[in-house]
């Protein structure tokens, strides 16, 4: 008898580093830009030279606070810097500026929407504040590693860059959570203006903590971290590449080793960087040239109110309320200004599908040619609206709408008063269909006796010759209703 196959489900957790869009760096008065010339933007402080001392950057610690409180997370009375003792090339001091046991924020939790509509939630351990490493470049090798280069070269522009880390509990399961997870992050700090989120660019980068278990359990199997992932296509491939080695591993009798996994993007498969390190090794204690950081309640509140209107609220309301797909919610909420004009487009339709056929279709389309936001053009939110309800009862036809759209969009002014001036209203009175079909039968009577003798393909010609007999302004679903009863 053959022994059963133990099922395994993966257990993650994320440590997502997001660079903070301020203007200077975290302790220092250097620029905070990406893309400079190399160590160009430095000074004794972000270089950790003898005698110079930090003096945190306050709107970092204002931008991070606004991140956690978006969350719903706690701002506790009193928090403090640690340092993080570990050596590495592109440490200037031989220590990282963080946060232990005391962040700035704890808890909260995630929400976000997988692409079938299924709603989720990732708790939150913390939301801490540390300074970002510098840039090393290891020359000679194929691919970037340092293993087989000839030489490395230190960027230091980036190191003493505010960084803030936001831990989350092992609530993840698979690898469409971690990335629909990771895009609810990225929308959010984009919306509340903390930071640009560029992957590209390095400013956030994620370390994704994977573990297997049997299906059932409820212990946590040994787990291994992953680096390296410079796109969210890259952590889900990274992710089922793990997956699948841990399984391997298991179902082969072997035994999982806790360490730092490279992610290769060329090989679509993880790597062992080194054993896995635990808090002690850092040797942790509180930063002596920074004083603890009190928070008054008031400056809370007052973050609080500036949060204004958050994606998740705005998503929840066109995935809930307007039953929209999850797909088109998030296209909406992903563009600036869309959201707005939308929501007042569809308030005063009363019809959100329709409206968001819309804005992603034609209107988005426009966009793209004229590099013009949907927001500034000459269709007004009322306007779109007057579309919708003209199309919807019938009054003008999709054709008439599009034209009246592209119309509009440059000239402005109210589509029910150009479709009333100029009679550009949808004929729909059979009588009337009837004799353009019968116009349309009598000129193409070969076309007619191939679809009598079952060529049916061809109703698609005759309907589209009765549009263009009647100027665009018939009715096409009863044309082709009235082309079937003469053809019968």
């Amino acid at each position: 008898m053959s022994a059963v196959a133990t099922a395994y489900e993966a257990v993650m957790g994320i440590e997502c580093h997001v660079e903070l869009k301020t203007e200077t760096k975290m302790f220092c008065g250097c620029r905070n830009v990406f893309g400079a010339e190399p160590n160009t933007n430095v000074c004794p402080v972000c270089l950790g030279l003898p005698g110079a001392l930090p003096v945190p950057n306050r709107l970092a610690l204002e931008l991070l606070v606004k991140a956690g409180l978006a969350f719903g997370a706690e701002v506790p009375a009193f928090s403090k810097f640690d340092r993080k003792n570990y050596f590495y090339p592109d440490m200037p001091k031989d220590y990282q500026i963080s946060q232990y046991d005391m962040p700035l924020t704890l808890g909260g939790a995630v929400r976000y929407w997988l692409a079938d509509g299924t709603q989720r939630s990732c708790r939150l351990t913390r939301i801490h504040l540390e300074e970002d490493t510098g840039k090393s470049t290891h020359a000679g090798s194929h691919d970037g590693r340092i293993a087989g280069s000839t030489h490395s070269l230190v960027d230091f522009n980036r190191a003493g860059v505010p960084l803030m880390e936001c831990v989350s509990e092992p609530d993840i399961r698979t690898a469409a959570e971690a990335v629909a997870y990771l895009e609810a992050l990225k929308r959010t700090f984009v919306a509340l203006g903390v930071s640009d989120v560029k992957m590209e660019e390095g400013s956030l980068r994620c370390d994704v903590n994977l573990s297997l278990r049997p299906v059932g359990a409820s212990e946590y199997g040994t787990k291994t971290e992953i680096k390296n992932m410079n796109s969210f296509n890259s952590v889900a491939r990274a992710i089922e590449s793990e997956i699948a080695r841990q399984t391997a591993i298991l179902e082969g009798g072997g035994r999982i080793v806790l360490e730092t996994r490279g992610w290769d993007e060329h090989a679509g498969t993880t790597h062992s960087m080194r054993s896995k390190e635990q808090a002690h090794d850092y040797r942790y204690f509180p930063d002596p040239d920074l004083a603890p950081i009190e928070f008054d309640p008031g400056d809370v509140e007052r973050l609080k109110r500036e949060l204004g209107s958050l994606p998740y609220e705005r998503l929840e309301r066109m995935i809930g309320a307007d039953k929209l797909r999850v797909e088109q919610a998030h296209q909406i909420v992903d563009a600036p200004g869309l959201y707005e004009y939308y929501a007042a487009a569809a308030g005063l339709s009363g019809k959100p599908q329709a409206t968001v056929n819309f804005v992603l279709g034609d209107l988005s389309r426009l966009a793209n040619e004229t590099q013009t936001p949907v927001f500034s053009c000459g269709l007004v939110p009322e306007g779109l609206a007057e579309i919708v309800a003209l199309t919807e009862d019938g009054t003008i036809n999709s054709k008439t709408a599009k034209d009246l759209i592209s119309r509009v969009w440059v000239e402005g002014g109210s589509p029910r008063a150009i479709v009333s001036a100029e009679g550009l209203g949808q004929v729909s009175d059979a009588s009337a269909i009837d004799a353009i079909v019968a116009e349309v039968l009598a000129a193409n009577a070969k076309t007619a006796d191939d679809y009598r003798a079952g060529k049916t393909k061809v109703m698609g010609f005759l309907v589209g010759q009765v549009m263009k007999a009647s100027r665009g302004k018939a009715n096409p679903t009863l044309a082709e209703e009235r082309l079937r009863a003469h053809l019968a």
